[in-house]
């Protein structure tokens, strides 16, 4: 039986639904949430799960790579979404993949799961009061909550003692937030690291480290290249390029031997000499990267000098390398808030940056994670 809280909640919802449809309806002229928003919103081919499973709930990108672990675990998932990103990714991973309906629709929309596994801040309260009333097992996991967010939890901790009643377990990345969880009603709470780094790099292959500080521009994308070369002097030290690519190693070829011509520097191709001896290396074979990291002094990340979104800061961080990268990062925000000690830089400031490398801290991880409590918790239902 709904509690008088819950029926005030659901009408404040309604109105909220009410007020915003004209929001909406403008917002369906972009292209980009032309599936979005008539799922979450008009529930338009998105219907209940057909099977009762572990079904897991995140927000986007960064969220749905980290539970792939979990998922690789259990025999059948649900997985739902709120961005565009999140559900592309949550495909890859099963074809049981919806968009989480607004708030409204979920009483009417939530099946009995084996369990409902939510990831970090989606502390949706009618997602985990349904999902507990049907029978459903209720767990968060990977909570944190930051010390820029915590006075605003605390503003609203009425709200969220509401939410936390319905949980039945927490597993948290630090101490820190499990006694903030705590002050806000949770209960059951277990402290197991950050799980987006359960899974850490690994070298394959290992390679002699150089008498000389080696730049690895990692990942790198069209016309990444050219502001690294702009940007960079022999004096720095050594420069590794590793385009994402393959079909661009040729170009790339290209793009350093024109500028090595007025430069008087050594350059070479990986596939043709393994080694870091050259002023200039191009690295044109895969499976490379977290190997050449391990011996790098500093990174420069590419996929952020172009609005690609960013990539993995967290294997040149576990290497201990100096982290440089450029402003777009906005598939990486979850992971780069792994990282600490990284440089964000614009384009114009990259050569600035280099002349100052001695200046820079090298990066590490925040914390570690272990998923295994997950599992464990997760196969016992």
């Amino acid at each position: 039986m709904l509690s008088l809280f819950s029926i005030i909640y659901y009408i404040f919802a309604l109105i909220i639904y009410i007020l915003a449809l004209p929001f909406l309806l403008v917002k369906l002229k972009n292209p980009k949430y032309k599936v979005a928003i008539p799922s979450k919103f008009f529930l338009k081919d998105n219907c209940s799960f057909e099977k009762e499973a572990i079904w897991f709930h995140t927000c986007s990108m960064g969220e749905t790579k980290a539970i792939k672990p979990l998922v690789d675990e259990l025999e059948e998932v649900n997985i739902s979404v709120i961005t565009n990103t999140g559900f592309e990714e949550a495909k890859k991973l099963t074809s049981n993949v919806r968009y989480l309906p607004f708030e409204i629709f979920l009483p009417f929309w939530i099946n009995k799961q084996k369990a409902l596994v939510v990831m970090e801040a989606e502390l949706w309260y009618m997602l985990f009061l349904i999902a507990k009333n049907k029978g459903t097992k209720t767990y968060l996991i990977n909570a944190r909550i930051s010390d820029k967010s915590y006075s605003s939890y605390k503003k609203f901790a009425f709200f969220y003692k509401k939410v936390f009643k319905n949980i039945d377990k927490v597993f948290v990345q630090t101490n820190i937030d499990k006694e903030r969880l705590l002050e806000l009603g949770a209960n059951n709470v277990e402290v197991i690291g950050n799980i987006k780094l359960a899974q850490l790099p690994k070298v394959t292959k290992e390679f002699r480290k150089v008498d000389d500080i080696l730049i690895t521009a990692g990942s790198t994308h069209e016309n990444e290249e050219k502001l690294i070369l702009d940007s960079y002097s022999r004096k720095y030290g050594k420069l590794v390029i590793v385009p994402r690519h393959p079909e661009r190693f040729d170009k790339v070829d290209l793009l350093i031997k024109d500028y090595i011509k007025n430069n008087n520097l050594i350059y070479h191709r990986f596939s043709n000499q393994e080694d870091f001896n050259s002023d200039i290396i191009l690295v044109d074979k895969l499976g490379e990267l977290n190997n050449i990291y391990a011996v790098s002094d500093v990174v420069i990340l590419g996929g952020a000098f172009e609005k690609i979104g960013g990539h993995n800061p967290v294997e040149p961080a576990f290497f201990g390398c100096k982290l440089i990268s450029g402003e777009n990062i906005f598939n990486q925000k979850s992971l780069f808030e792994c990282v600490n000690d990284y440089k964000i830089v614009k384009n114009d400031e990259l050569k600035e940056c280099l002349e100052s490398l001695k200046d820079l801290k090298n990066s590490s991880l925040v914390q570690e994670g272990d998923i295994k409590p997950i599992i464990d918790e997760l196969k016992g239902i």
